[in-house]
């Protein structure tokens, strides 16, 4: 089967989210409409979350807490994610990650069983998500390679530049990105301490390759290519 164009993947999952729930719920029973405020837990770590999770829109952090007690920020999650359980046995497994909205989220809750039958059913939908779960695993292992061989200030660099592309709107400067997040979240993000990133964050300001406020991030994504010769 050939890939999904974008523009052809942006019809097929719009056009999915706009189908009637009651509908949905005529051939996949369990499926449930679900919409949570900031700061919610989709699940914890550790809970044995039998469901998938299906984002409507918001955005979703994925994170793990280590033994030592740190957090890791997998990635970032958004319209058109699929996240949860997709194995048989997962009456036997605990989950891994914490899946928490960053802002606002809608979500398609479905039971394992229904979301299997769903995907045999419809079989662009299942490429779909198929393609997006590659994009989603690609982008994890670059932020590791990049977190094992490259400085802090390529590592925020890289970050800030596949924020922009997710989650960026284009301004004056560059583009500002539609997610708040706090230093010790970019920090998370990038593999680095809180101290360290503000340095590299303020040191970036001074150099116009970004502004930052509490609530808003504006980055000028020409300026910080330039600076590292992408």
């Amino acid at each position: 089967m050939q890939s999904i164009t974008y523009n052809a993947k942006s019809k097929l999952i719009n056009e999915f989210f706009e189908c009637d729930t009651n509908q949905l719920q005529k051939n996949y029973p369990s499926i449930l409409e679900i919409n949570v405020p900031k700061k919610t837990f989709l699940y914890r770590q550790g809970d044995r979350y039998s469901d998938l999770s299906w984002i409507k829109s918001g955005i979703v952090k994925l994170s793990h807490l280590t033994e030592q007690g740190s957090e890791i920020t997998v990635d970032l999650l958004k319209r058109g994610d699929v996240i949860g359980c997709f194995q048989n046995n997962f009456a036997s497994q605990e989950i891994e990650e914490t899946a928490q909205a960053l802002s606002e989220v809608n979500y398609y809750r479905i039971a394992h069983g229904d979301f299997k039958a769903m995907m045999s059913h419809q079989t662009e939908l299942a490429w779909y998500v198929i393609e997006n779960m590659y994009a989603r695993k690609q982008r994890v292992e670059r932020k590791l390679r990049t977190i094992l061989t490259q400085p802090v200030e390529m590592r925020v660099i890289t970050t800030l530049l596949e924020l922009a592309g997710m989650f960026g709107i284009r301004c004056t400067h560059g583009y500002t990105l539609e997610i708040h997040l706090t230093q010790q979240e970019v920090a998370d993000l990038v593999g680095a301490s809180r101290s360290v990133v503000s340095t590299v964050l303020n040191d970036f300001r001074n150099r116009g390759m970004l502004d930052y406020t509490r609530d808003q991030i504006c980055i000028n994504d020409i300026a910080l290519h330039d600076s590292y010769k992408f």
